[in-house]
């Protein structure tokens, strides 16, 4: 059974930065996506970024040049770098493995103020 736990949130002035991290427990084998999306009141949850098994890489165009996804495959943890963060970025921030399934992280708070 695979558990995914995320810290790293919290409260920052938008242009700050911040960096969450999301570590998987258990065994994971095979092709795999790791992800972050976000949800924040009132809206729909949304894909932030994401990173293949194997490196590749995709972003929300609202993120491209500010937030940087990786990944630390020894550890199956995923990681994502936030930067000039903005007003708008403010939501919980959930993390997801697909694996064949589905698994979700409980989600952390990312608070910007302006």
């Amino acid at each position: 059974q695979v558990q995914l736990v995320e810290s790293g949130g919290g409260l920052v002035q938008a242009g700050g930065s911040l960096r969450l991290s999301c570590a998987a427990s258990g065994r994971i084998f095979g092709f795999n996506i790791m992800a972050w999306y976000r949800q924040a009141p009132g809206k729909q949850r949304e894909l932030v970024a994401g990173i293949t098994s194997s490196g590749r890489t995709n972003y929300a165009d609202s993120v491209k040049g500010r937030f940087t996804i990786s990944r630390d495959g020894g550890k199956n943890t995923v990681y994502l770098q936030m930067n000039s963060l903005k007003s708008e970025d403010t939501a919980v921030y959930y993390c997801n493995l697909n694996a064949g399934y589905n698994y979700w992280g409980q989600g952390t708070q990312v608070t910007v103020s302006s």
